[in-house]
């Protein structure tokens, strides 16, 4: 990445003394029991950053070597073909998983992923929240390897002009998308509303900025039959029936809510961190002119559902200890700086966010770090993909008025208990 040669040596040397590898005698290493080649699968890798990486780690341990296998960058096909290999007789071929930070308690659950040892990874370093998405039933299965937190994209020019500051509430957010948001030939909120993983997201996010949740903490209990849950549907069903939510927003994900908000059609966006570089970058036309706070809330700001992915071992992995040699290089600070800086993916290490200059370059940082560590994990089941398709299928009944809020959340309650008994 316009590194020389000398650069290029430095930064191994430094990834060799941070990281705790000793590249001299990897083939030694090798050759013990647990060290051998890896596969590693992953969703598609749309910046190309991993390459390089898993190339540096080749070069220190060549008996070792990596190979990438990058899966189709929709989550559920990427899940299905993992799943599939995972159920293969006498085992797949995948050793290392990057799997989504929903998908830790199935795999775990099902015996797909090995338990890790807590020791073995530096977790206090990590932002306190993503360690939790890496458990089942108090034991480790996976580590944090990026994290996420959705955010409110907004155009501050044109708040700047209407004399308002960022919305911290509902209220404000609303008066605004509905009336400033027209003046300026604007739409006035949008998230991700399609039914897939983005409207899980969003719904419990409104479900859990209002003090709601959907099941208790270790998911054996169904609670969406609450008045936060019912605030929380409310607040987005009003939102597509006044207006204020465009009735396109029903079939974004997050590239089309990007493009939507990047093209200048949009007052305000709920999305992930990668949206805001998007939109702040030459050739956006809202570029210089793009804020971003924590989502909203009823009463003050809001609560996000946490995203990212985790690095998992399969149970059926052909060199476990290499395996986990590998997670603890991809987690080391020095590849983490790398992959905010070259993937573009929010880290999971403490330190970074507080990094000048990082900070500088990407200033949303702050924001992001806040939002994490106030931000709630997916419902944990083992049953989570049933446990989604229940709220997309609600949510979209309830923000295409086929539900009144009161009738989403008693059917919601019931469809997850009934998943919860299966």
């Amino acid at each position: 990445m316009g590194r020389t040669r000398a650069s290029g040596r430095v930064l191994l040397v430094l990834l060799v003394l941070l990281s705790g590898y000793v590249s001299a005698g990897t083939r030694a290493e090798g050759a013990g029991a647990g060290r051998g080649p890896l596969t590693l699968a992953t969703a598609g890798d749309l910046t190309g950053y991993l390459g390089p990486l898993l190339a540096q780690w080749n070069r220190a341990h060549p008996a070792e070597k990596v190979t990438l296998v990058e899966l189709p960058d929709s989550a559920d096909e990427t899940r299905e073909q993992m799943e599939t290999d995972l159920r293969g007789a006498g085992g797949g071929r995948f050793d290392v998983l990057n799997i989504d930070v929903g998908w830790t308690s199935r795999f775990a659950a099902a015996g797909w992923v090995r338990p890790l040892s807590r020791e073995r990874f530096p977790l206090d370093g990590f932002l306190p929240p993503v360690v939790d998405t890496a458990t089942y039933e108090g034991r480790l299965y996976a580590v944090p390897y990026v994290t996420n937190a959705g955010l409110l994209l907004y155009r501050k020019d044109v708040l700047a002009r209407a004399g308002l500051s960022a919305p911290r509430t509902w209220a404000e957010l609303e008066r605004a998308a509905a009336t400033v948001a027209p003046e300026y030939g604007l739409d006035g909120y949008a998230g991700q509303l399609l039914p897939y993983e983005g409207l899980t997201v969003n719904t419990a996010e409104a479900v859990y900025s209002a003090g709601g949740t959907l099941l208790d903490d270790d998911g054996g209990r169904v609670t969406a039959d609450s008045p936060a849950a019912r605030e929380g549907i409310a607040f987005l069903a009003r939102g597509v029936r006044e207006g204020w939510i465009p009735r396109a927003a029903l079939s974004y994900t997050e590239e089309e809510s990007k493009r939507a908000f990047e093209d200048g059609h949009l007052l305000f966006l709920r999305n992930w961190p990668y949206a805001y570089v998007a939109a702040d970058s030459p050739g956006s036309a809202v570029a210089g002119d793009v804020g971003v706070v924590r989502l909203p809330g009823p009463d003050g700001p809001g609560t996000s559902v946490l995203g990212g992915s985790n690095l998992a071992v399969a149970a059926h992995a052909r060199h476990p200890d290499s395996a986990q040699r590998l997670i603890a290089y991809l987690t080391s600070t020095p590849v983490q700086r790398r992959v905010l800086t070259q993937g573009a993916l929010p880290p999971v290490r403490a330190a970074l966010y507080e990094d000048p200059g990082l900070v500088r370059r990407f200033p949303y940082l702050p924001v992001l770090r806040d939002a994490v560590l106030s931000a709630a994990p997916r419902p944990k089941s083992p049953r989570y993909d049933q446990v989604s398709l229940v709220v997309q299928a609600v949510a979209q009944d309830a923000l295409t008025g086929r539900l009144s809020p009161d009738a989403a959340v008693r059917r919601l309650a019931a469809e997850l208990a009934a998943v919860a008994e299966r």
